[in-house]
């Protein structure tokens, strides 16, 4: 009988080493978030709902522009009940700028659901059947709020793991990275504090991990990262280039009688429900070609998701006969009291005072 020897070498990989050297990346990772973490409010005698509310307003909307939102939302709103008990209108209101409203509404249903309950739940599936909540958030809110060992995974967190084991995965886009840096975020969480070491990983990301010009010489864990070893940390993560799709829309600036018309979306629009903004040219059975020969006070861009938008704004006389339906007339003195989509509301401001009533 013949026996074949042969050995089985086993070639460490960056992600091996960071799970194998977890404990003192775990370390290291926590004293200096604990040292240098910024003093945000819901930080400030946290709360589970401040570390809700925080989490639905941070959705794809960056803290510096969250922070003067967040502080009045908690004085309107101290807490579940007060938010449970408010109208829709007053809630949209309150959002008024941060956009994504359907984050409001969601936020509002929660409310509801959160105050008939005995209890809030504290595990990630249990918040994932309430609205509004998907992986990340659950995530988020459990380990902050109730010590639960779930790793949070977002832009953030995807820079920072793909950096520290040089992975050069090439991701299709966020969400894909996110599904496949999963199972890694968990390995290497802190199960004894869980809530900091994912504050940790984010605030790392967004202060220091830096998308562009890194701040790899006073990154509290850079003897635990590969990218930085290669010298080419900005290389990190692989993402495919967004599909940018450019739009135009043409819009109408129409005053009569000191009244501004407007246009108020249904109450079962996906986007905008009973939000106004300036009318569009269709809103009014406008054609390109009659459009193009009216007058042009201002282009705006702005961008949505994967589009760029260029709208054009333009003066137009008062319909005539009846209203199309969803348009209005709004007074100079209802305008504050209204709920406007946060660029109609900077683009009405600044059109008046050029463009008076007569």
């Amino acid at each position: 009988m013949v026996f074949c020897a042969f050995s089985c070498h086993f070639v460490a990989t960056p992600s091996s080493l960071l799970i194998t050297h977890k404990t003192g990346f775990q370390g290291a990772l926590l004293d200096w978030f604990r040292a240098h973490q910024r003093p945000l409010p819901w930080r400030d005698e946290p709360s589970l709902y401040k570390t809700v509310v925080s989490e639905f307003m941070l959705q794809q909307t960056q803290v510096k522009t969250v922070l003067p939102y967040f502080s009045r939302w908690l004085a309107a709103f101290p807490d579940f009940c007060t938010l449970a008990a408010a109208s829709e209108e007053r809630v949209l209101k309150h959002w008024e700028g941060l956009g994504y409203y359907s984050r409001a509404r969601n936020l509002h249903k929660l409310a509801k659901v959160v105050v008939a309950m005995p209890t809030p739940p504290q595990t990630p599936a249990s918040w994932q059947e309430l609205p509004g909540i998907g992986p990340y958030t659950a995530a988020a809110i459990t380990s902050i709020s109730f010590n639960v060992p779930t790793a949070v995974v977002d832009g953030n967190v995807v820079r920072v793991l793909t950096r520290l084991t040089a992975n050069a995965t090439s991701f299709r886009d966020s969400a894909s990275a996110v599904k496949t840096l999963g199972p890694l975020a968990n390995a290497v969480l802190n199960p004894d504090f869980p809530g900091d070491h994912n504050q940790a990983m984010m605030e790392l990301g967004a202060m220091v991990c830096l998308r562009q010009n890194p701040l790899c010489t006073v990154c509290p864990v850079l003897s635990f990262c590969a990218a930085s070893k290669r010298g080419e940390p900005e290389a990190f993560p692989c993402l495919a280039p967004k599909q940018i799709e450019q739009r135009a829309v043409a819009r109408v600036w129409c005053l009569r009688a000191g009244k501004l018309l407007l246009h108020r979306a249904a109450a079962g629009a996906r986007r905008l429900a009973n939000l106004h903004e300036l009318p569009t040219a269709a809103h009014l059975g406008l054609t390109a070609a009659v459009i193009a020969k009216t007058p042009l006070i201002a282009i705006k861009k702005r961008g949505i998701t994967r589009y760029a938008i260029t709208e054009s704004i333009h003066v137009v006389s008062p319909p005539r006969g009846r209203l199309m339906q969803g348009l209005v007339w709004v007074s100079a003195f209802e305008l504050e009291a209204i709920t406007l989509s946060g660029p109609h509301r900077r683009w009405v401001t600044e059109l008046i005072k050029k463009h008076p009533a007569p």
